[in-house]
């Protein structure tokens, strides 16, 4: 059965729960995840470290569509549910107009604790790039490359790519995903990483400092693209990656620099909450 029926051919295990600060909507649409897709209504679908979910939300009553087990040992951590997201916006300095109003209009939204392959692919190919061509790039992806699994419900979906599928790639062949001159990059940083030059293991074992300086090494990882992976991936939180959004965001409310010095342990959840705000900004294209 394909993943895009979305027709059960017998009832999933669902749990639920209630949880504060949770925004499914959010969180699918802040341009950290690009596996989580909207089903139907409140209904969405994630594909994360080779499983596959589906999550509904009614208010703070959330569904998931996992055993008790399974939410324990992955999702829980996944979706960051161990940090209090009010507890942080409390600490906005109320003099502060606009980020007051980018963590109002972000409420509910988390920083997911995601697989760092993946995010170190993902953000290599969000360069130059929009949230639903990243998402079509990612898809096909792991269409071509990935591996077909099936969910017992009879859902098919596909893993995100091994480096070692990737580096077993052609040029030509990853290009065929839509990916231009990041086909180049990808296939480079893949080839980097199942050869053993750099060390995902490593990586997630060093401080923020020593893992985005790492992660440079990577090929077609700047400084932005390696911020992405330290604050998605490695839940480095003060992590700030600085696109055109949080530039002109800089420029424009924070001529004098941004109080980092205030938001030490968490500037990074904030930039979200301001890239997030942007992007309801944006005029639609």
């Amino acid at each position: 059965m394909p993943l895009n029926s979305f027709r059960l051919e017998r009832k999933a295990q669902m749990i639920r729960k209630k949880i504060r600060d949770f925004d499914i909507h959010k969180i699918c649409n802040s341009g950290q995840c690009f596996r989580m897709h909207p089903v139907d209504g409140n209904r969405y679908r994630l594909v994360a470290y080779g499983e596959y979910l589906e999550i509904t939300q009614e208010g703070n009553n959330v569904s998931f569509s996992c055993t008790e087990e399974e939410f324990a040992s992955r999702w829980r951590e996944y979706f960051d549910l161990d940090t209090d997201y009010g507890a942080i916006v409390e600490l906005v300095d109320e003099a502060d107009a606009y980020l007051n109003a980018a963590v109002q209009c972000g409420a509910g939204m988390r920083i997911l604790r995601q697989e760092l392959w993946e995010v170190i692919i993902s953000f290599i190919i969000s360069q130059q790039n929009n949230i639903p061509r990243i998402r079509k790039c990612v898809e096909a992806l792991c269409l071509h490359f990935g591996e077909k699994r099936t969910t017992p419900e009879g859902i098919e979906y596909h893993t995100f790519p091994t480096p070692e599928a990737l580096a077993g790639c052609s040029q030509e062949e990853l290009g065929s995903c839509g990916l231009g001159y990041r086909a180049k990059y990808i296939r480079n940083t893949a080839c980097m990483i199942a050869d053993g030059r750099v060390s995902l293991e490593m990586i997630g074992q060093m401080d923020y400092e020593a893992a985005r300086a790492e992660l440079m090494k990577l090929c077609g990882v700047g400084i932005k693209v390696a911020e992405c992976i330290c604050l998605f991936a490695l839940h480095h939180v003060d992590a700030f990656p600085v696109d055109t959004h949080i530039k002109d965001m800089l420029e424009n409310h924070y001529p004098d620099g941004f109080p980092f010095d205030r938001y030490q342990g968490f500037a990074g959840i904030l930039q979200q909450y301001a890239f997030y705000y942007e992007l309801q900004k944006a005029p639609r294209k």
